[in-house]
């Protein structure tokens, strides 16, 4: 057993899930640092924090099972404390005291004064805006609001994060500035549902002020735009998108299905028709802006025939980016009163189908880039190649554009002007010029 160091403890932050769980889990660092206390991400620590994830089948296996791994390291004396926060805690606090009860204290999504408490910390209202970014540091997430007031039937994110609240615009200025000054150039906006932004303060959608607001932030060079809801999308922002140069001709919207029925079903708000015709706007709006989108196959009464409809209307929308799920049947959800009636081996294949389509999209869309010149950010180097993303390409999720650097030297973090010279599937071969 390791002998307990008598100095100061060091923590580890283990972040699971989605951006909105690292940007929490960066708030929770900062708030730590300020303390005094010596805080790591992801690395060896004396106390672990678990910031979980509990959004579908696949990501609550992944919180449990990473909690398991560190109560037994806390069982062989590697670590001397584990705490569990984040949404897994939130929407199964009961159950994960009862089952994995050598976690030493578990927290809500909204409990960080008491999870600062037990890590003998106070929490500092005057450090909201702070943060201690985990991404690298050109880049970093906005998030604008927390929690969601959409009634959609297979989500439980309401049952973990709460109603819909945004947060005011001069906070967010504030806070994109002080991302500025330490050398941040693209801010991701994020929240649970980017178009409702404004509503509940300000009694109207205000996605559109804030990005006008955001571009006038000295430093920054993109603004992006994730997890916007097609139901009463405000059209304003369309015609900021394609006005201002900062913000990225790119939006991340989650269509989740196109038959009308399971539309209604899955309390969307929408159908096929009034989906086809929003896309329409966007590409009318800004003909150059690329389009994410994802998907849910396998959801309860979706038949051959509605299968049938979700791959003809994949093929004839040819997005530019799209991910693709099987649907969870998650307790608590109105969703779960139906039968889940389509088989996890239907639904996996269901999910391959539409990513096979997806590719050949993807790669053919790839094919007409070669010989354009794109402005790129450069995010790393692996191997041989620098790796960059052009404006239409989000990190981690989207294409990336590949510079060999056997003659060339490209900085971490910096623009340059790039000419493709070949394209794969998902990846993008070029030059600097």
């Amino acid at each position: 057993m390791r002998t307990k160091s008598v100095g100061k403890k060091k923590i580890n932050i283990v972040t699971l899930g989605c951006s909105k769980n690292v940007y929490d889990s960066e708030v929770l660092m900062s708030q730590l640092k300020a303390n005094g206390k010596e805080v790591v991400h992801e690395d060896r620590g004396d106390i672990v924090v678990i910031n979980t994830c509990g959004f579908i089948d696949n990501a609550k296996e992944e919180s449990i099972n990473t909690i398991l791994d560190y109560v037994d390291a806390k069982n062989r004396g590697e670590v001397e404390k584990v705490f569990v926060t984040g949404c897994l805690s939130e929407r199964y606090k009961p159950d994960l005291v009862k089952e994995i009860p050598d976690v030493d204290q578990y927290f809500g999504t909204r409990d960080l004064p008491i999870l600062l408490k037990h890590l003998g910390a106070d929490y500092k209202h005057e450090l909201v805006g702070e943060r201690l970014t985990t991404t690298p540091k050109h880049y970093a997430y906005l998030k604008i609001s927390e929690g969601c007031d959409r009634p959609c039937s297979f989500c439980a994110i309401p049952l973990m994060r709460g109603g819909h609240v945004s947060t005011p615009i001069e906070k967010l200025v504030r806070e994109a500035e002080k991302l500025a000054k330490v050398g941040t150039k693209e801010l991701i906006l994020i929240a649970q549902d980017l178009t409702y932004y404004g509503l509940d303060i300000y009694k109207k959608r205000a996605l559109g002020e804030l990005l006008k607001e955001l571009v006038k932030v000295e430093g920054i060079e993109w603004i992006r735009l994730h997890y916007a809801f097609p139901s009463g999308f405000p059209e304003d922002v369309l015609d900021i998108i394609r006005e201002e140069p900062k913000v990225c001709n790119y939006i991340d919207i989650p269509l989740q299905h196109i038959n009308s029925d399971l539309l209604k079903s899955m309390k969307r708000g929408t159908t096929h028709e009034k989906t086809d015709a929003l896309l329409a706007k966007f590409r009318e709006k800004v003909p150059d802006m690329a389009i994410r989108t994802t998907l849910i196959v396998g959801y309860p009464g979706e038949t051959e025939e509605r299968f049938q409809e979700l791959k003809d209307w994949v093929k004839e929308q040819r997005f530019d980016r799209l991910g693709c799920f099987t649907y969870s049947h998650e307790e608590n959800t109105t969703a779960h009163v139906l039968e889940d009636d389509i088989p996890q081996e239907v639904k996996e294949a269901r999910v391959e189908e539409i990513m096979e389509l997806q590719s050949q999209i993807s790669w053919e869309k790839n094919q007409e880039r070669i010989g354009e010149v794109y402005k790129c950010v450069f995010d790393r180097k692996e191997g041989n190649y620098f790796i960059g993303r052009t404006e239409y390409d989000s990190p981690d999720v989207d294409n990336t554009v590949l510079v060999s650097a056997d003659n060339t030297y490209i900085s971490i973090g910096e623009f340059a002007m790039v000419k493709i010279t070949s394209a794969e599937e998902f990846d993008l071969y070029g030059e600097l010029i």
